[in-house]
């Protein structure tokens, strides 16, 4: 998963460090958020991640915080971001998102844990019904950014 990561990341970057960066701040629709916003979302999303992957070896539950994405972007004006900052941090952090998740060893990770909130954070959501694991939560960690870095692939196109 690690290696899946960097790759993601440093393909990622590299392209979008070409890119037009009056075209990343630029919304495609009212209510719909630029590639700045979006990659913003991201770096929102990893620092949220980072904890949970951090505190969540020593856990005897997979219950987490969740956080209003909305807020987090407005607030933080992704929209007047510099472009190649933005795209700069978010490859730093998930450089070491992906040396944190190899630093926590497989039994951590595949430990099955049958309280969590994988129903409400989740991309690909799990009924609390059914146990999961710190590793699926970083996978779909992985699912999540491959899925919004499509977007802005779009967006920049």
């Amino acid at each position: 998963m690690t290696s899946r990561l960097r790759t993601i990341v440093e393909e990622a970057a590299s392209e979008f460090s070409r890119a037009d960066a009056t075209r990343a701040g630029t919304r495609p629709a009212a209510g719909k958020w630029s590639a700045k916003e979006i990659i913003g979302h991201l770096i929102d999303s990893a620092a949220n991640n980072h904890i949970r992957f951090v505190t969540g070896p020593a856990r005897d539950d997979l219950v987490f915080q969740g956080y209003d994405q909305e807020a987090w972007v407005a607030v933080q004006r992704y929209d007047t971001a510099d472009w190649h900052t933005l795209v700069a941090f978010w490859r730093a952090y998930n450089l070491h998102l992906a040396h944190v998740i190899e630093a926590i060893p497989d039994g951590v990770k595949n430990a099955r844990r049958d309280r969590h909130n994988f129903d409400r954070l989740a991309l690909r959501a799990v009924p609390t019904s059914e146990p999961s694991t710190l590793g699926y939560l970083m996978d779909d960690y992985v699912v999540h950014l491959e899925h919004h870095l499509a977007q802005v692939r779009a967006l920049l196109a």
